[in-house]
């Protein structure tokens, strides 16, 4: 599918997001643009991971309609998954790293998953994405060689080897110390400068003010948008 410019990136449209069999949101409505950065906040349990899951098609989208980088995640057939995962780069707190392989396997790993079969071609996009977040020099070392600021780069890393259109990030500054946090949102601003949109759910509000943006709120069941109202970004949520 091509993904023309024009369209929004994320587009949802009278949306509920469902955890188990219970509603956690309903009448959802936003839409974020190409190259556009947005935070998603909320209380734990307000529904941001399973509004992410549902953007990446992890849980099914039953209600409303909603598409992400020009899939239509309406009955989404199973087989599409792998194809709509490609265009976009999700990022997880707990890392999900394979510890037995090294980083350049790591890489190799999800690129062979993806269907690239020109091994030369796969080392040089390892090389590349790896240039990009600064840790080019750790190709070969295993996970537990590398701090867990790094290992977050890494993450990131896997994430860029498609050139995704947009990065859906669950709180990957969550486990990190206030100054290395600080570096991985750097990180995120370059990627979002040349082009990449970015949705990041966090409780990080140091990081909100720092860095502000457009912000998602999940609350008492309905996403509330700065762009549409505003609203209390207090460090209660």
């Amino acid at each position: 599918m091509s993904f023309s410019s024009s369209s929004p990136v994320v587009s949802l449209r009278d949306v509920a997001i469902y955890q188990d069999v219970n509603t956690v949101l309903s009448n959802v409505n936003f839409d974020i643009d190409k190259g556009e950065f947005v935070y998603l906040v909320g209380r734990t349990g307000s529904g941001k991971s399973s509004l992410l899951k549902t953007l990446y098609s992890d849980l099914p989208l039953l209600t409303g309609t909603a598409a992400i980088a020009d899939f239509r995640l309406n009955k989404l057939p199973r087989k599409q998954i792998p194809y709509l995962r490609r265009k976009i780069g999700i990022i997880f707190q707990d890392f999900q790293l394979l510890f037995d392989r090294t980083v350049a396997e790591n890489l190799a790993f999800v690129l062979k998953a993806t269907g690239w079969k020109d091994k030369s071609k796969r080392k040089q996009r390892i090389s590349e994405v790896l240039m990009r977040v600064g840790l080019d020099a750790a190709a070969n070392k295993l996970p537990h060689q590398l701090s867990g600021g790094e290992q977050q780069r890494i993450v990131v890393a896997r994430a860029l080897l498609n050139e995704p259109v947009i990065l859906l990030a669950d709180e990957p500054t969550g486990n990190l110390d206030p100054i290395v946090a600080d570096g991985i949102m750097k990180l995120f601003m370059e990627i979002n400068n040349s082009g990449t949109a970015v949705l990041m759910a966090t409780h990080n509000y140091d990081i909100i003010n720092r860095y502000p943006q457009r912000v998602l709120k999940c609350e008492s069941g309905k996403v509330l948008d700065s762009k549409v109202e505003s609203f209390a970004l207090t460090t209660g949520y």
